[in-house]
């Protein structure tokens, strides 16, 4: 068994307090780190997160509301920052879908606005943090969407291949303050994201999978704790797929 020890070390992750980013979350502090745990509005699912934590887990775990898409909101949240910064999790993110001829102008700036914009304002900060101490990990949570498109999708997937082409540009501009920045990127997750899939949409999406199955979100922390750890330090600029095989 792979053992993670993030002692004395603090993680910050969007949408930490469900889906895939709980079980981030919930990885981090099993390995010992201090955790902040960011959600967008839904609080009962953020108190749910925390009752379900052992007591030795609350201790090190904040968590607390925030808008990733609201750029002054972001930029109050780093200033009233205190100590250091080891991880980032850009993990936040929402679908609203269409097919591009009934796509509305929100939709897609909605989406765009919370996946690439908020990941862009969430690593903004987060470098000036890293520079200081000269070390660091960002991790952006991505989408096989990225490259292989999907129906009614078209704001979704461009949202994550930007994620994807940010992290290779940002990778080179912060390599030399030793912060490495990847992409994990999740296929088909037994999660709230795909909820709303119809049986037959869940049927014909398993049977793309090579592995014939979807993901569970603990599949997904453990590839992000892995591109955290020192040991991963050479990684940077690149994409770990977890998809199955996708």
């Amino acid at each position: 068994m792979i053992t993670f020890d993030f002692s004395g070390k603090t993680a910050l992750v969007t949408g930490g307090t469900r889906g895939i980013g709980a079980a981030i979350s919930r990885a981090f502090l099993d390995a010992g780190a201090r955790v902040v745990a960011l959600y967008g509005s839904n609080r009962d699912a953020a108190a749910s997160f925390r009752a379900a934590l052992p007591a030795d887990h609350v201790e090190r775990l904040t968590t607390a509301s925030l808008d990733v898409a609201q750029y002054d909101a972001v930029e109050a949240f780093f200033e009233a920052w205190e100590g250091s910064l080891d991880v980032l999790v850009n993990n936040a993110g929402i679908r609203d879908d269409a097919i591009v001829g009934m796509m509305t102008p929100d939709q897609w700036r909605r989406v765009l606005s919370t996946n690439l914009d908020g990941s862009f304002y969430m690593a903004r900060g987060a470098v000036r943090l890293m520079s200081r101490a000269r070390r660091g990990r960002i991790l952006n949570i991505i989408s096989p969407s990225a490259r292989l498109g999907m129906p009614g999708q078209a704001n979704y997937a461009a949202s994550k291949a930007g994620q994807e082409a940010m992290t290779r540009s940002l990778a080179q501009e912060v390599a030399k303050r030793k912060i490495t920045v990847n992409c994990v990127s999740p296929g088909f997750v037994a999660t709230d994201l795909i909820a709303d899939l119809s049986d037959e949409q869940r049927s014909r999406y398993e049977q793309m999978v090579p592995l014939r199955r979807f993901g569970q979100p603990e599949e997904i922390a453990r590839a992000v704790l892995f591109l955290a750890t020192d040991e991963a330090g050479y990684i940077t600029g690149t994409t770990l797929d977890v998809a199955g095989g996708l």
